[in-house]
């Protein structure tokens, strides 16, 4: 998720067009890896699809490091702030993970796009931020977008859903702590705290459970290319909010609907349902009222 970037200070010339393109890519990307987790998670616990596409961008991130010479920038100038974050991020993280395991991708993306209305709130709630009147509107229209895309009454509710919600939630709490402190970061230090954390979170939780069930070869394959997307998407990602204002740049995190939306059905055979998108459209209005 884009937005919780938008306190990294920049030291790359600003380029709104060069990040919009570079960030739609990173969305593309983070799609297929969505897709992919979705496919990994019908054959094993969604904690273990977690652990093994993480430690297989961290080979990937730590092997470009080493092979450019730029190991030491692994590790962060501020690692308890870094790390912190981090943390809401890997439970981000393995909650969307869930969700995209048990609900079709684009009604989990339409839950996830809630992120933007409840910064607005909690930074109201906790920074004492004054909200617009427009923004207050979109905070409104963003919960009624939920209840237009869930049908909520009309069509049984689950824990993905509730796994959905408690991702943005934390994502949004990830924003919020960023809001209070300027981050000045390399790109992999970013990239290579948040897989680390997760990495671990999730191995503990797999050993918490049932431990780890047989992968096959052909499995191998899938999540090397889940874990090279996983990185591939967070670099792009990094990069774009280096360049360019983030305020341009996060409405973008929108267009994963359409990829939601293709993968669902070319993948999963999942129907584009009218309600989901007008759901989803009702929230990329409140998401860019909050924004303005």
């Amino acid at each position: 998720m884009p937005a919780e970037l938008s306190a990294i200070g920049a030291t790359l010339p600003r380029s709104n067009l060069r990040a919009a393109l570079i960030v739609l890519c990173a969305f593309a990307v983070f799609s297929g890896t969505d897709a992919l987790v979705k496919l990994l998670a019908q054959s094993f616990p969604v904690p273990q699809v977690t652990f093994m596409v993480t430690v297989a961008a961290l080979v990937g991130i730590v092997g470009s490091a080493g092979l450019s010479g730029r190991v030491g920038t692994l590790w962060p100038r501020h690692p308890r702030l870094a790390f912190l974050r981090a943390g809401l991020l890997a439970g981000d993280t393995i909650l969307i993970y869930y969700a995209f395991a048990v609900l079709p991708l684009a009604e989990a993306y339409v839950l996830a796009f809630l992120s933007p209305v409840l910064v607005a709130v909690l930074a109201f709630g906790f920074l004492h931020e004054r909200l617009s009147r427009a923004g207050w509107l979109g905070v409104l229209l963003g919960f009624a977008g939920v209840i237009v895309a869930l049908r909520p009454g009309v069509v049984p509710m689950n824990l993905g859903h509730a796994a959905a919600i408690g991702s943005a939630l934390l994502f949004a709490f990830s924003l919020v702590l960023l809001r209070r402190t300027q981050v000045t970061e390399s790109d992999t230090a970013l990239v290579a705290s948040l897989l680390v954390v997760l990495s671990v979170l999730s191995l503990v939780i797999v050993l918490a459970g049932s431990g780890f069930e047989a992968v096959g070869l052909m499995d191998f394959a899938t999540i090397a290319a889940a874990g090279l997307l996983l990185f591939a998407g967070h670099a792009l990602l990094v990069r774009a909010f280096r360049i360019g204002d983030a305020s341009v740049i996060a409405p973008f995190q929108y267009s994963q609907i359409v990829w939601g939306c293709l993968y669902g059905a070319l993948l999963f055979g999942a129907p584009v349902e009218i309600h989901t998108l007008a759901g989803a459209a009702i929230i990329i209005v409140s998401g860019w009222l909050v924004l303005k």
